[in-house]
């Protein structure tokens, strides 16, 4: 699962370079740890168009990725609780999730995230190659109110030693992929997420070393 997840000073500067000509419509995304419940910037398509907009390419009157501020977790009904993550495997299949995995796609921009391991030692994950992470996500609104969650799916090598599951991640070139093309939601709920490292106290290592 996910849980936790960190935000810091630099992290809407990288979406406008990954990302030219997004809508940052909040001045100041919320930074440091953020916990379900709380608010977070997440980038959400501002309209649509048949063709998915090319990456760092600009297009008059195309549709752009917008970044809006949500609070993290659908309300559980008749349930105290919020439902944070939602299992990439079935999704589709989940009544309270497959309208908004099919229509309503969002991705929350991370520095990195958090799993705790069987002796409760918190290690944080995060790209090596990158100094944000893109999680796939979903919306939906609840009394006047959008809310977000994270999907997860099957933990690849990087995060299997400490947790058997682990966000969907999604590379850089199908970001816009994930947001506007409908075919290739249930290609990115199966995919293996890139690799990544993980750091724990002070000790940084990769987890795929030679």
């Amino acid at each position: 699962m996910c849980g936790r997840f960190y935000v810091d000073e630099g992290t809407d500067k990288e979406i406008e370079r990954v990302i030219r000509g997004v809508d940052l419509r909040i001045q100041k995304m919320h930074t440091g740890d953020i916990y379900p419940s709380q608010p977070a910037g997440i980038l959400t398509c501002h309209g649509r168009q048949k063709e998915p907009l090319a990456l760092n390419l600009v297009t008059p009157n195309a549709p752009v990725f917008e970044l809006k501020e949500m609070h993290w977790g659908f309300p559980q009904y008749q349930k105290k609780g919020l439902l944070i993550n939602a299992r990439a495997e079935t999704a589709l299949e989940r009544r309270t999730f497959c309208d908004s995995v099919r229509h309503r796609r969002c991705i929350i921009p991370a520095k990195h995230f958090y799993e705790w391991d069987s002796d409760k030692n918190k290690v944080t994950f995060f790209r090596e190659d990158r100094p944000v992470l893109f999680m796939a996500g979903f919306y939906n609104r609840f009394q006047n109110e959008e809310r977000f969650m994270i999907l997860t799916t099957q933990a690849n090598a990087s995060v299997n030693p400490v947790h058997n599951r682990m966000p969907v991640v999604l590379d850089e070139s199908g970001l816009e992929d994930w947001v506007y093309d409908d075919k290739f939601t249930e290609y990115a709920l199966h995919k293996i997420p890139p690799k990544l490292w993980r750091k724990q106290e002070y000790e940084q290592q990769s987890l795929f070393l030679t």
